[in-house]
C-alpha cells in the first residue's frame, strides 16, 4: 500500500485530489522538507499562504468555495482533513474522502473548487494552507459552508463535539446548502443570458 493508500481513511479519492508524501533531508542539523513546487502537479497557483494553529479537538469547516482552489499540508501534529465533491459535472460528484495528514509523515493535499472541506485536529497541530485567491478578494458571496456532522456526508469524524466557531455551528445541512447552490447557479445562468 502506498502512502496516498495509508492517507486515505474513509471513502475514496476524489477526482482533481492530489495528494504527495514529502521527502525529509535530516542531518545532525536538523531536517529541511520542501513542501511545494510550482513544477509538482498540484493544481493549484497559490496567490496566499497562511500558517495556521489549532488547538487538541478544533475542527474547521465545512467550507465551501467557487472560485479557488486549496492546498493543506500538516507541519506537526495530525489532521483529518474530509472532502465531499459537490461539482456539478464531476466523474465523482457525492464522494466523500477522509484524509489524514501527519507531521511526522510530511504530506501535501491539494484540491480544486467545488468540494466541501473541513479539518478536525485530535491534537495540537500546526499547518501551511495556500489559496488560489487572497482572502482579501473573496468574501460572504464564496464562503458557503454545511454542518460537519451531516450523516450525508458520510465522513466518520472521531468527534462529533467538536471545538467549533459559531458560524461553522450555524451551517446548514447539506441538503439546504445544495438547495442554496442550485438557486444561486440558476440565478447566475440567466443573469448571464441576459447580458
Amino acid at each position: 500500500m502506498n502512502d496516498s493508500q495509508q492517507a486515505l481513511l474513509a471513502g475514496n479519492w476524489i477526482d482533481g485530489c492530489r495528494h504527495r508524501p514529502l521527502k525529509v533531508n535530516e542531518d545532525s542539523r536538523g531536517s529541511f522538507t520542501e513542501i511545494f513546487y510550482d513544477t509538482w502537479d498540484t493544481g493549484i497557483d497559490p496567490k496566499q499562504w497562511s500558517v495556521v494553529t489549532s488547538q487538541p479537538k478544533v475542527f474547521r469547516g465545512m467550507h465551501l468555495h467557487l472560485r479557488h482552489d486549496e492546498y493543506i499540508c500538516v507541519l506537526r501534529g495530525r489532521g483529518l482533513v474530509g472532502l465531499y465533491d459537490l461539482r456539478p459535472d464531476s466523474p465523482t460528484k457525492g464522494v466523500s474522502s477522509l484524509i489524514e495528514l501527519r507531521g511526522d509523515a510530511p504530506a501535501c493535499l491539494s484540491f480544486p473548487i467545488g468540494l466541501l472541506h473541513g479539518w478536525y485536529f485530535p491534537e495540537e497541530s500546526l499547518h501551511i494552507q495556500a489559496v488560489s485567491e487572497t482572502y482579501a478578494d473573496y468574501g460572504d458571496d464564496d464562503n458557503w459552508g454545511c454542518h460537519f456532522a451531516d450523516p450525508e456526508l458520510n465522513l466518520p469524524w472521531p468527534n462529533l463535539d467538536p471545538i467549533i466557531s459559531p458560524r461553522a455551528a450555524s451551517f446548514p445541512p447539506l441538503r439546504q446548502l445544495c438547495a442554496e447552490l442550485d438557486a444561486h447557479r440558476a440565478a447566475a445562468e440567466a443573469g448571464g443570458a441576459g447580458a
